[in-house]
């Protein structure tokens, strides 16, 4: 289990209030207006020189207050400002802006700041208000501030987002907690915490302060670099500095996940109950001569079936009114409805496996496309998606059944290597989930290509997958339309073909089947290769023509690598080559590899008119820290230039006759 917050901070709530001034302009200095670049950030597109976020829970207001100087014409961007709120609840005032240029005009914002809808729920709605500041041109100092003002009953639990894109030289944050006498918070299951604490992810010598006397919490930084920005990546909350403000009602990180587990298991186990409508219900899926892995598969497939209104649009409460449908409370209803969420379907999974006599259990992990679990961070908010674990055979089976299209036996990618809870017949206790097999996540694109004698190319490639690619397109197929679907297939393989060609979806056979491989028809056309005298020249790897080969570039690494998960791709490209011409020369051999890790595999095979050039590239690694960069550096450095290969055609001179 990776730590990521260091420090923490315990303490009672008192409830003297001080008053904050909002911040005013600053004047530009000389140094500022005159700014081409920032030595202490070499190549930035822009620079904060100043950042302040005040929260304020006595006076109820957010504020923000930032300048910005911009050093090109990429940097223009952040002249566009969005600031999201809760629409119907919280309201943004006091908006003042303006655009100094570097010879010290100034253009005051007139525009008034669209609203727009960010998302809405039932009796939940985010908007952001946008600023667009006036006239910015490089070298511009960009100005804004404003408030956001929240009811009298919301308390704050800030997050402060020390790390921005850009080097930030100077910035101040400070939070006032405040609970009037007889008011407490809860966790929304009935539980009133009492304690304020915080997780603090920064370097020394950054500290934050604490006046006891006037209950406020303040951080002042100095130059600060910006968040890495490097290929492959593990989510942010991983990596960037912030501190986070939560409100608990433990002392101790080990008292907290005790209580946490023990409640989150009684409150799972009440949904999952095998009430009796369920035990009729499974007798019905099942059969008694059906071995317990039968049993397994037969519920999986009677709750993918579902509808799971996560991928499929959910009803509203007038149409669940009509129909009478009550507020899902149980897995029972889950199965009445024939309808539900991911977590609800999961869960009704597990209720229908302990009706048919398996041992399952229900666990609940952190969602690692966004977050990585952090258990310093008191707070089960942090857990976002159910799975469950069936026993077969004395081995634990992780399954998804929450995730439309998933097969059984296997995650969803953004489930594998997650963190959280899960049931033991002992009672709860910490999870991390397995990672992906390689041999599980596999991408074949098969070519078959005709080339003419003018560099012309058509034929047919043929993309065959399973695992996490097929998953995905399937998953795409139920949200969207059918022509959507190729419009993104098209433009998501179009980087898979060299330049000049293009590739167009014909179909796909077995998208609606989530147990078989899924196979892509795509149609390609277009010239290939140049001629130069005798000589012609193609890609020897079809497919990595232009393909761009990550961890290459960059000698060091400052963040981890997140890979998602570990994967095989597989290529069998056959040229069909023109009438008189023989190969001169083909792709050689490689088997560059890195122990444990990675491998690549190159070869062909040369006919009489046609050339095969096979290519199978394997990496089982999922996360890596920096230390290891150097070796994966090496290894793509090694694959790059591999693939970097040409295929050569001469042309044969056809003898005269007498």
């Amino acid at each position: 289990m990776r730590k990521r917050f260091p420090s923490l901070a315990l303490l009672c709530i008192c409830v003297l209030a001080p008053a904050h001034s909002h911040a005013q302009f600053q004047e530009p200095t000389k140094e500022e207006l005159q700014m081409t670049q920032d030595p202490k950030a070499p190549g930035a597109d822009a620079t904060y020189l100043y950042r302040e976020e005040i929260t304020d829970d006595a006076l109820h207001f957010l504020g923000y207050y930032v300048r910005v100087k911009v050093l090109t014409e990429r940097g223009k961007e952040l002249a566009t400002v969005r600031i999201p709120y809760e629409h119907g609840v919280d309201t943004v005032n006091d908006i003042q802006g303006r655009t100094i240029h570097a010879d010290g005009t100034v253009i005051p914002l007139t525009a008034k700041p669209a609203d727009l809808m960010d998302f809405k729920a039932k009796d939940y709605q985010v908007n952001s208000v946008v600023i667009t500041l006036p006239s910015v041109e490089v070298g511009s100092i960009l100005e804004y501030r404003l408030k956001i003002r929240s009811p009298d009953y919301r308390v704050s639990q800030p997050e402060w987002d020390i790390q921005q894109k850009y080097f930030v030289h100077k910035a101040h944050y400070s939070f006032h907690p405040f609970l009037s006498p007889g008011e407490y918070v809860s966790d929304g299951h009935g539980d009133s915490l009492n304690r304020l604490m915080y997780g603090s992810r920064v370097p020394p010598p950054i500290v934050i302060n604490y006046d006891k006397n006037k209950n406020v919490y303040t951080l002042d930084v100095t130059d600060v670099p910006a968040i890495p920005d490097e290929d492959w990546m593990p989510p942010l909350n991983t990596l960037k500095y912030r501190v986070k403000f939560y409100y608990t009602n433990a002392e101790t990180g080990p008292e907290f996940w005790q209580d946490a587990g023990k409640k989150w298991a009684k409150r799972t186990q009440d949904f999952a109950n095998p009430s009796g409508t369920l035990k009729l219900a499974v007798a019905e899926i099942v059969a008694p001569t059906d071995t317990e892995e039968q049993k397994a598969r037969k519920i999986y497939a009677a709750v993918q079936k579902l509808d799971n209104t996560v991928f499929n649009r959910k009803k509203s409460q007038a149409e669940r009114k009509k129909e009478k449908l009550k507020e899902i409370r149980t897995a029972e209803d889950v199965w009445k409805q024939k309808s539900g969420s991911d977590d609800d379907i999961t869960l009704l999974f597990v209720a229908l496996g302990r009706a048919a006599g398996l041992k399952v259990f229900a666990a609940q992990v952190v969602d690692r496309n966004h977050a990585m679990f952090d258990d310093h961070y008191l707070s089960t908010s942090q857990l976002d998606d159910y799975l469950a674990i069936v026993v077969l055979d004395g081995k634990d089976v992780y399954l998804d059944p929450g995730q439309k299209m998933c097969p059984f036996g296997q995650l969803h990618w953004k489930h594998t290597l997650a963190t959280g809870f899960r049931q033991t017949e002992s009672g709860p206790a910490p999870v991390t989930t397995p990672s992906n097999s390689y041999k599980t996540a596999v991408v074949q694109r098969v070519a078959d290509l005709k080339v003419e004698p003018d560099g012309a190319v058509s034929g047919t490639v043929r993309f065959l997958m399973t695992g996490p690619d097929a998953m995905y397109w399937r998953q795409l197929a139920i949200q969207n339309d059918q022509e959507e679907v190729k419009k993104r297939f098209n433009e998501d393989t179009q980087d898979d073909f060299p330049d000049g060609v293009r590739g167009e979806l014909d179909h796909f056979l077995a998208l609606d089947d989530y147990t078989s491989n899924l196979l892509a028809v795509v149609k390609v056309s277009g010239n290939i290769g140049s001629a130069t005298g005798k000589r012609f020249f193609l890609p020897g790897l079809f497919f990595e023509a232009r393909a761009k080969h990550p961890f290459v570039a960059q000698d060091k690494r400052v963040s981890p690598i997140d890979v998602h998960y570990s994967k095989t791709e597989e290529d069998d490209v056959t040229y069909h080559l023109p009438p008189g011409f023989s190969v001169e020369s083909a792709p050689q051999p490689s088997n560059p590899m890195w122990p444990a890790h990675a491998i690549l595999k190159i070869s062909e095979t040369t006919g009489p008119d046609s050339v095969n050039v096979l290519r199978t590239l394997v990496y089982n690694f999922t996360l890596l820290p920096p230390a290891d960069y150097s070796s994966i550096h090496e290894f793509y450095q090694k694959v790059a230039t591999a693939d970097q290969q040409q295929l050569v055609l001469t042309h044969s001179s056809v003898a005269k006759g007498n």
